[in-house]
């Protein structure tokens, strides 16, 4: 088995790396916990004043830091670089391209940890998922991205759906990226329906259209997971040679 592969297989199992095809089924909290922490969390962040945002925000993070304490080093350091590399991805696409706006115009503090609660929450739902998901959500997904660009709706989605196939054809994580498709679509309309962010019906710079959402929205939470599975991949690589030659 191959470091990219081996360190997905590790991070797949929060608490113990998957044995002889017998995944560790135990997690540091059930994944519905994740589920409902985003589903209220964004609703208080939308419609309680003042002390919403700073609410969720607290709860958030706490949950974040319950999920650290009790995984294994490799699930451990992935989830801290998805919460770095969410963090400077929010900066640049929403405060530095303007891609889309939260309705207070900042970044929210629980946006970042959310991001690696989501992607534990994608890695948990893979789990349980057929293989056969993970060429069977491009396949579905690009009729309606295609018509949706031709009408002039949504042309950055060409854009998106180009890099989640590059993402599907050169990473070991297919399958956890096309489950992180489909429930970040899920995501994205459950957040812009509430209200708390909107994407611009323009992309700036570029020209292109999208919509709120954009329905491959989700290319960016894949992107995302690549960059932790890629970097973890690296590292391992890098710790094995260092044994190999020490």
């Amino acid at each position: 088995m191959n470091s990219a592969a081996s360190t997905l297989q590790a991070i797949l199992n929060p608490r113990s790396i998957a044995v002889a095809g017998n995944p560790a089924t135990t997690s540091p909290a059930p994944a519905w916990t994740i589920v409902a922490l985003i589903t209220i969390g964004l609703f208080v962040d939308q419609h309680v004043p003042v002390w919403g945002q700073h609410a969720v925000s607290i709860v958030t993070w706490a949950m974040l830091l319950y999920w650290l304490a009790h995984s294994t080093p490799d699930t451990r350091t992935s989830m801290i670089l998805c919460v770095i590399y969410a963090t400077a991805g929010e900066i640049f696409l929403s405060l530095g391209w303007g891609l889309y706006e939260y309705r207070l115009n900042n970044i929210p503090l629980f946006v970042p940890p959310a991001h690696a609660l989501v992607f534990v929450l994608g890695i948990a739902i893979s789990k349980r998922m057929p293989d056969s998901i993970t060429w069977a959500v491009p396949l579905a997904a690009a009729p309606p991205v295609f018509i949706l660009a031709w009408i002039g709706a949504d042309t950055m989605g060409l854009i998106l759906y180009a890099l989640l196939l590059l993402c599907m054809v050169f990473s070991k994580g297919r399958k956890l990226y096309a489950v992180m498709f489909m429930l970040s679509l899920g995501l994205e309309i459950y957040g812009t329906a509430v209200g708390n962010w909107y994407w611009l019906p323009e992309v700036p710079v570029t020209g292109w259209t999208t919509m709120n959402p954009p329905l491959a929205a989700g290319t960016f939470y894949c992107m995302l997971d690549m960059l932790v599975v890629t970097t973890m991949a690296a590292r391992q690589r890098r710790n094995s040679t260092a044994l190999q030659t020490g």
